[in-house]
């Protein structure tokens, strides 16, 4: 290469299409490529921190590689980094900006998993981070150090032990006892999570994972059946806590939170224990010294409120709170993140007069031989929501949204499992009021029999044909209710769930689910399957954060 070549090279690597301004200036490292587990609702949080930063005269630099999501619009910032979030990359462009004006800090917290995972790399470097401390954060993901602070504030935690080997696990799960859930260190999604029922099924998880201890322990909990999952969103200053949202989980606890459809407000949980559930979150976020947004995960039962999980950064959530509420908690987080206090917004607590029911979108339908049942890993790819002023009209709308048929009459096939049957009878009789028939297998029928409900008998899949797949498939069968428990149970009736979803039959895999479902379809025909539509501005107003 000739000495003038190499000067142009030179030239070129030096060179920088828009030199940075001297302005006061935030970077914001967005969450990269969609997948699930990480998708467009951290995305969102990263635009609206871009636009909260812009309208108080701070220089917006988003710095993304996914051109499929709105931070990578060229208006949404005021500087755009296409670049791959990588250390090298992202400490390249970040001493650049450095280089002129006051950078403020970067923020990491609201893309999810893939920037948070740049922070130790930033903090090497001596680059600011704004908002929560990465120290705070790995507190909330160190399973040592949480369980520490827990006792310290004097909080509830499943049954729960660190394994560092196989043996371990084994050791540890006998002392937990079944049902257990088991997951990686450090994953977003829920990746690699399981609900181990017994022995063999650890067994033929630890083969199946024998790579997880290469990244870090596998964490074991004792499995809460039959509790009631709550998502909390809180903004914190450090001095003061305002609970943003509070999410009654529909699905039990043990189906992965962005899985679950949730409502806001909660649905059926009493006043003591939301009160409860405020005092923990703020006890949580001030300990944690949280600047910014937070998100915890609590299990009910029997009253008593347990502490799942704690991220004190943006989740998956936080789209569905500002739109339910009318609160901008993305905007009013990224200001306190630079040194806004929360006094500033003059934020106040109100009852909502209506229902916001998300519901998740999931993919089933594009991957064969998938089963649809829903667990710990997390398998839906986007959500809706549905607005009204009773919770069932909420949920229907959100069941319609997601192109969920809602059948008022014909024939239901109850399949559950045995933990499951005490709540049959209640939904069986509702299913008769409405108009519809009852078909279940031989136990079932059996149960609801002696329960005084009119069922007829269908064949098991084992057993002669016709069976209750060949009803399903030629569609005599218009709403399934399938649960399972157990490894064979699950395998057994695969074909029932997969044949149903190719069909479009209606299906639901929880019992809660089903409770919510059936309560929908009753409301849904008491209204004449119609629907009121409602505009977000008509049930809230935004909150002035300015």
């Amino acid at each position: 290469m000739s000495s003038i070549q190499n000067s142009i090279l030179n030239s070129e690597i030096d060179s920088c299409e828009s030199a940075p301004s001297n302005r006061q200036k935030v970077i914001i490292l967005g969450s990269g490529p969609n997948r699930i587990g990480q998708g467009i609702e951290f995305d969102y949080t990263c635009v609206h921190a871009s636009f909260a930063f812009k309208e108080h005269g701070i220089e917006a630099i988003m710095v993304n590689c996914n051109p499929e999501t709105v931070s990578t619009d060229y208006d949404t910032s005021d500087r755009l980094y296409f670049e791959p979030l990588t250390a090298e990359d992202t400490i390249e462009l970040i001493k650049k900006e450095m280089s002129n004006g006051k950078l403020l800090g970067v923020n990491v917290q609201f893309g999810g998993q893939t920037p948070l995972s740049l922070a130790k790399f930033l903090q090497d470097e001596n680059i600011p981070i704004i908002g929560t401390s990465p120290d705070m954060i790995d507190l909330a993901e160190d399973r040592d150090r949480f369980k520490q602070l827990l006792q310290k504030l004097k909080l509830n935690q499943p049954l729960n032990f660190i394994a560092y080997s196989k043996q371990q696990v084994i050791e540890q799960v006998k002392e937990i006892g079944f049902p257990v859930v088991v997951r990686p260190s450090y994953v977003l999604g829920g990746k690699g999570m399981a609900i181990i029922y017994d022995e063999n099924y650890l067994l033929k998880y630890l083969a199946e994972y024998s790579e997880v201890f290469d990244t870090g322990p596998l964490l074991l909990d004792k499995f809460l059946t039959d509790a009631i999952e709550v998502d909390v969103d809180a903004l914190c200053d450090g001095h003061e806590v305002f609970v943003a949202g509070i999410m009654q989980h529909i699905e039990e606890a043990g189906i992965h939170s962005g899985d679950s459809a949730c409502s806001i407000p909660p649905y059926s949980i009493s006043e003591k224990s939301i009160n409860e559930i405020k005092k923990a979150t703020q006890k949580l976020a001030l300990a944690l010294n949280v600047k910014g947004l937070m998100n915890v995960q609590y299990a009910l039962k029997d009253d008593i409120l347990y502490v799942l999980e704690v991220n004190p950064r943006a989740s998956r959530t936080v789209p569905f709170v500002a739109k339910a509420t009318g609160i901008p908690i993305a905007k009013i987080a990224s200001l306190i993140m630079v040194g806004k206090k929360l006094s500033d917004f003059k934020l106040t607590e109100k009852k909502l007069d209506y229902y916001a029911v998300k519901e998740v979108v999931l993919p089933f339908a594009r991957f064969s031989n998938v089963d649809i049942i829903l667990g710990p890993e997390m398998k839906s790819t986007g959500e809706v929501m549905g607005i009204d002023k009773s919770f069932s009209l909420a949920f229907a709308k959100a069941q319609i949204a997601t192109g969920t048929k809602l059948p008022t009459s014909g024939l239901v096939f109850l399949s559950v499992k045995d933990s499951d049957k005490k709540y049959l009878p209640e939904i069986a009789q509702k299913l008769i009021d409405i108009g519809f028939r009852i078909v279940a297998t031989r136990g079932t029928a059996k149960y609801l029999a002696e329960n005084n409900i009119a069922v007829t008998i269908v064949n098991k899949i084992t057993e002669d044909k016709p069976h209750v797949v060949d009803m399903i498939d030629r569609k005599e069968i218009t709403l399934v209710i399938n649960t399972t428990e157990g490894a064979q149970a699950t395998k057994d009736s695969f074909s029932i769930r997969r044949t149903s979803l190719m069909r479009g039959v209606t299906y639901t895999t929880t019992i809660s689910g089903a409770k919510a479902l059936v309560g929908a379809i009753e409301a849904y025909k008491n209204n004449n399957c119609k629907f009121e539509v409602f505009a977000l501005q008509e049930l809230s107003s935004s909150s002035n954060y300015n």
